[in-house]
């Protein structure tokens, strides 16, 4: 029997989609740059437009990751962090990519507040005030490349543009991907309104193969993946904070196989005890602003597995002191990190 990766939205779900590309997000600037306030649904039409005007194909145009999850299981206490868009794009060449970071940072004088002289307002300006993160990848499998918007609650507006990307997904329950294009469709046409009878029909895919599966998981808040040695870091970094959030292995026989196979994906990627110390500091800045006791509650997962060396992670100016790998492979494999995708390591630099 084949899997079925696709569903349509129901109309909660369109509502709640709704309600999330017409919140306003703030983008804060460093330093005296102002707040830009940006809807999603408008940056992702300009953005859009601009990169089809300057002869990108843009196939089309997603919502991804935990904000995914949120629009099809809200009601299951489902939230999220960043709001990842994903624009399907051709790259063919090197070129493209600085077409694309130059046609991003130009979208982004659209939002200035009125007053502020545009004209002086640089590509380079634009980044150091707004971008957060900046990764490039380009390589046989994989070419995309990522601009993070600034966000001081860690909200962080993630705009993706994909043209290969080889694995799209770590677990099961972050496998959802919600296709935009009919509702961009909606908004330009002015006079139109959201309405049971009016609404566009809206398609989610899951990246995991079956939908349904993954669903379950999902509102159920259960931990499933699959060849987990495809995914750069192994996605330890997610497992542990999945189990820290109360999800559980839907089979814990399983997934203890699965962890050794995590675990060495993660030493083969991180091999140097400086870079590992980095990845848990990073995902730590990332997913736990502002949740001090979720942090230390994650690091006290950490601690379980029987760490060996000691990891200092800055909290109000006081270390955590986390134990790390064991030299046992099943023991370190229990929990642990999966480093985000770095730039600097596989990466090209802007």
């Amino acid at each position: 029997m084949s899997e079925v990766r696709f569903s349509n939205l129901t109309w909660d779900q369109v509502i709640t989609l709704d309600q999330v590309l017409d919140e306003v997000i703030p983008i804060h600037g460093r330093g005296n740059f102002p707040t830009l306030e940006v809807k999603p649904k408008d940056i992702i039409h300009v953005v859009k437009d601009q990169l089809i005007e300057q002869g990108i194909i843009v196939k089309d145009t997603r919502l991804n990751g935990s904000i995914a999850s949120y629009v099809l299981a809200r009601r299951h206490g489902i939230s999220y962090k960043d709001l990842d868009v994903v624009f399907g794009v051709e790259l063919p060449s090197y070129q493209e990519f600085h077409i694309v970071k130059d046609a991003v940072l130009g979208c982004l004088l659209d939002f200035l507040p009125k007053g502020v002289k545009k004209e002086k307002m640089t590509s380079y300006i634009m980044q150091e005030a707004y971008v957060q993160k900046l990764v490039k990848i380009y390589n046989e499998h994989d070419r995309w490349s990522l601009i993070s918007l600034s966000n001081n609650t860690g909200k962080n507006l993630e705009l993706k543009f994909v043209s290969s990307l080889k694995r799209q997904f770590e677990f099961s329950v972050d496998s959802f991907q919600i296709i935009l294009n009919p509702m961009l469709d909606f908004y330009s046409d002015k006079n139109a309104k959201l309405t049971k009878e009016c609404c566009p029909v809206v398609i989610a895919e899951s990246m995991y193969g079956d939908f349904q599966e993954a669903m379950t998981h999902l509102q159920y808040k259960l931990i499933s993946t699959r060849k987990p040695e495809e995914i750069r870091g192994g996605g330890l970094l997610k497992y542990c904070d999945l189990l820290v959030h109360d999800f559980k292995p839907v089979c814990i026989f399983e997934m203890k196989n699965l962890e050794r196979y995590m675990c060495s994906r993660f030493f083969i990627d991180f091999p140097d005890e400086v870079e590992q110390q980095r990845k848990i500091e990073s995902y730590l800045h990332n997913h736990f602003i502002g949740e001090e006791k979720s942090k230390y509650g994650y690091l006290m997962t950490l601690h379980g597995v029987g760490f060996c060396r000691e990891i200092h992670c800055e909290s109000d100016g006081l270390p955590y002191q986390v134990p790390t790998w064991s030299e046992t492979p099943t023991q370190a494999a229990l929990k642990g990190f999966c480093g985000e995708i770095h730039c600097e390591s596989d990466g090209l630099p802007y």
